[in-house]
């Protein structure tokens, strides 16, 4: 340090002969050369930074609604005709004089409504909305008609946990992620989903929730949890939307001006969470589309559930879910322990959450021993399996081993214990 010019006349000097201006150029040294941990901060600093521009650049134009500066006389209708207004009556925003006024204070215009609706003593928005969270979790809401609340709609299975739900809701600031806690954290929601001939014969529809629920995991949920077990998914959040694998030409149809294609996205842009892709309404992503998800052409409260053998051709052939699957694969071979046994344990609790039966784990290993000698006589075939997808295969495993053991993950990502809620 003594040796670099520009300060070493400065340390020279003793700490009371020297001025402020000098005092600055010492300890500005000292943070850009000497410094590690203000190095660090100031390198986040310039990543933030940079984050920032990125993000001002690409800023996206959305269309909203608002009041106009002047309000439209709007008057009541002679026989509803909309030539015949009768202009001796002016009619103002409000609420049905049967039901309570507006909130005092309150503008009569879409703030008013939004804070006449979300009133802690309005009957039904809490209702309905801890009703749709319930539904998500245990595939039936407590209202069965998760859209319509109405005198067409079904009577609660339990009344008085939705009233209780709801209250809980509102008390806590209609905070959805509280609500979702004291939901799957509830006994309710634990219960395993073995069924008796009792339980069947007396609550086949498992009104009473005698037991846990068990029902197809929606197309999102199936591809994340994929994407997590095996190390691929993006935890970023926010930014623009991605364009993940999706059909040649999926576009090409629907163009309008003949020029519009899809354009894959690379890199990160493949592992983001589903809420992150782009969706056309015109060409949704076909594997999306095959787990009920809606076109989005209108809004749909609650999806259709249904299982078909097209779902298990997207788990097992998708190339998402088949670099899924090698990805899961080199994951296992390299922390799942030595032998086959421990590293199918070591999958199956990865995956699921417990730990294989002794007849599913001495499947599992027979189907491996089974998949390696089959592709240590077909070397090229294991080629072409760990190639599906842009990620470039671990070079450093050997590859009939490891395209085995890609056929087990896949064969683990297919179970009922991986796409089903039970």
């Amino acid at each position: 340090m003594a040796g670099n010019k520009p300060i070493a006349p400065l340390l020279a000097l003793s700490h009371d002969k020297r001025n402020a201006k000098q005092k600055a150029t010492l300890l500005n040294h000292f943070l850009n050369n000497i410094d590690k941990t203000y190095q660090q901060i100031a390198a986040d600093k310039r990543n933030a930074e940079k984050q920032v521009a990125e993000a001002n650049k690409n800023k996206v134009t959305s269309m909203i609604m608002g009041d106009m500066g002047k309000v439209r006389a709007t008057y009541l209708l002679e026989r509803g005709h909309y030539e015949h207004p009768r202009k001796d009556e002016v009619i103002k925003p409000g609420v049905p004089a049967f039901l309570p006024p507006l909130p005092k204070g309150a503008p009569p215009n879409r703030l008013g409504l939004a804070l006449w609706l979300t009133r802690s003593d309005h009957p039904l928005p809490a209702r309905v909305a801890v009703n749709r969270y319930w539904s998500l979790l245990f595939g039936s809401g407590i209202v069965k008609t998760v859209s319509d609340f109405g005198t067409q709609g079904e009577w609660p299975s339990h009344p008085a946990l939705l009233d209780w739900l709801a209250v809980d809701f509102v008390k806590h600031g209609w905070n959805i992620k509280h609500s979702i806690k004291q939901m799957v954290m509830s006994a309710t929601y634990q219960q395993t989903s073995r069924v008796t001939a009792k339980l069947i014969a007396l609550d086949p529809n498992n009104i009473l929730l005698a037991r846990g629920p068990r029902f197809r995991l929606q197309g999102e949920f199936i591809r994340d949890n994929a994407l997590a077990v095996s190390g691929l998914l993006v935890n970023k959040v926010g930014g623009p939307s991605v364009k993940p694998y999706q059909p040649p030409g999926l576009w090409n149809e629907v163009s309008l001006s003949g020029n519009v294609r899809f354009k894959q996205d690379s890199g990160d842009g493949l592992f983001r969470r589903s809420m992150y892709t782009y969706w056309k309404r015109s060409a949704p992503a076909p594997s999306r589309t095959i787990f009920d998800a809606p076109t989005r052409e209108k809004c749909m409260v609650e999806r259709p559930r249904t299982n078909t053998p097209l779902q298990a051709l997207v788990t097992l052939n998708d190339p998402q879910f088949l670099e899924v699957a090698r990805h899961l694969a080199k994951r296992i071979m390299k922390d799942g322990g030595k032998t086959p046994r421990e590293r199918v344990e070591y999958a199956y609790r990865l995956v699921t959450a417990r730990m294989p039966k002794p007849l599913v784990a001495q499947i599992l290993v027979g189907a491996f021993n089974e998949e390696l000698e089959n592709y240590k006589r077909n070397t090229e075939a294991a080629g072409k399996l760990l190639s599906v997808g842009t990620t470039k295969r671990d070079e450093s495993l050997n590859a009939s081993e490891h395209a085995a053991w890609t056929i087990v993950a896949s064969m683990i990502l297919n179970l009922d214990e991986v796409i089903t809620r039970l």
